[in-house]
């Protein structure tokens, strides 16, 4: 069972921009810049990558808030290192401190909360929630 001992667990990720990891590309801008969608990813996955050897097999985290600002642009072929920090842990809200660097540059900064969960509970309340949506009635 996760603890307070999760406290102060650091976890890495890194990518290189693609093409296709562009705002352009991803219609959500018209510069050949790192989408924001990606800033978010790369945070979860060091989120992820700090609980890896401390979360029981059948529990996850799922993001449940985030706050972040993009300090500068990022091109095409830059290298990213993300980390993130566990901050806080109670009643099963996880906080993280999450920052992304190019080399020493800081690119971006952000707090991600998270949820720990178990995984067959969620996805069934997921597919029941699909299910019902699906049987809504329409107008």
């Amino acid at each position: 069972m996760l603890n307070e001992s999760v406290i102060g667990a650091v976890g890495i990720s890194q990518m290189v921009v693609r093409p296709g990891d562009t705002s352009l590309a991803h219609g959500s801008g018209d510069m050949a810049i790192l989408s924001a969608s990606f800033f978010v990813t790369l945070m979860e996955s060091a989120c992820n990558s700090s609980l890896a050897d401390l979360i029981e097999n059948g529990d996850t985290t799922v993001l449940t808030d985030l706050q972040f600002e993009v300090l500068h642009p990022v091109g095409i072929g830059t290298e990213l290192q993300g980390a993130a920090t566990c901050t806080s842990f109670s009643d099963g809200n996880l906080i993280f401190i999450c920052e992304i660097h190019d080399g020493q540059r800081m690119v971006a900064t952000g707090t991600m909360n998270r949820k720990l969960v178990d995984r067959v509970t969620f996805l069934a309340k997921s597919a029941a929630l699909a299910v019902m949506s699906q049987q809504a009635p329409r107008d």
